[in-house]
């Protein structure tokens, strides 16, 4: 009996999977490669873009040099690890209690509609954030006052005051970013073994026991990437702070990247911003760095 041939597909060649790559590359190459290389080299350039005939020229490390030696980049910074970490630890815990909560054996149904609720703040874009995060906080007609009112402590001029435009931007991304936090360590819950969690609970009845001896050690790979994701989205945080605040009042919320905006986009000094923006860029990867070897040390 003789064997069939297989019919080769004449549809797929060598090169067809490289065509299936080749869009997300193309975009991977023009909206990250491009620019960070484009701003790595402007970075060693004298480079203003409302003084042309001046040309690019090479300067070296001069744009570093003067933004270490920039008091008001440094400020920002300090508002920005400020904000970091206020918003952080009330996003982990609130996020965390919500995990535990979805983790939790029966209510299929409401766990159900818990998920795509959580799904819904993370759909928002920034900019819609900002212009929701103006019409609460308004000082006239704003939500915020309202309730304070009802309770009887009176209105606020949350955007017009230092610790209120803080207190506002900070409350707007955890609005955002909590249920975030929820869906990464239900990911990381679900990843216990669930006889062990019986054998646990036959051992003891204390939640807290239960969380740090059995699902903390689950937890600790996405509260690594978690704690990566948020750094580096914190550090580059600026849309919904520019609709909400514009980085005022005063300095009370210009975060770096509403600086890095103002020097790039208003003073048009792309040289300067750009050294800023590669100085984010490489406290970013230290950053990452630190936390990959401090919690997750099992890997090293």
């Amino acid at each position: 009996m003789a064997q069939s041939k297989a019919v080769p597909n004449r549809g797929y060649g060598r090169w067809t999977p490289f065509w299936f790559l080749a869009p997300a590359v193309s975009a991977l190459l023009l909206v990250g490669i491009y620019p960070t290389i484009f701003a790595l080299v402007t970075s060693f350039r004298q480079y203003n873009i409302t003084r042309p005939r001046d040309g690019y020229p090479f300067i070296g490390f001069s744009n570093y040099a003067s933004v270490l030696t920039d008091g008001t980049f440094w400020t920002s910074l300090g508002t920005t690890a400020q904000f970091y970490l206020t918003v952080l630890p009330v996003q982990i815990v609130l996020g965390l209690s919500i995990a535990l909560l979805l983790h939790k054996p029966g209510l299929g149904l409401l766990k159900s509609l818990a998920r795509v609720t959580l799904v819904v703040p993370l759909a928002t874009t920034y900019a819609v954030v900002g212009l929701i995060g103006r019409l609460i906080f308004n000082r006239d007609f704003g939500v915020a006052n309202q309730f304070l009112d009802t309770i009887g402590i009176g209105g606020f001029d949350w955007l017009g005051s230092t610790s209120g435009a803080f207190a506002a931007i900070a409350i707007m991304d955890i609005w955002q970013w909590t249920p975030f936090c929820a869906l990464f360590f239900l990911a990381g819950l679900s990843m216990v073994p669930g006889e062990i969690e019986e054998a646990a609970r036959l051992e003891t009845s204390s939640k807290l026991a239960m969380l740090r001896y059995v699902q903390l050690p689950y937890l600790l790979p996405s509260l690594t990437a978690l704690l990566i994701l948020r750094s580096a989205d914190v550090l580059k945080l600026f849309d919904m702070v520019f609709v909400m605040t514009r980085g005022g009042p005063g300095s009370a919320t210009d975060l770096i990247s509403i600086y890095i905006q103002r020097v790039g986009f208003r003073v048009f000094d792309l040289g300067m911003a750009s050294a800023q923006a590669i100085l984010l860029l490489i406290l970013t990867i230290v950053i990452s760095r630190l936390y990959i070897r401090v919690l997750y040390r099992e890997n090293y």
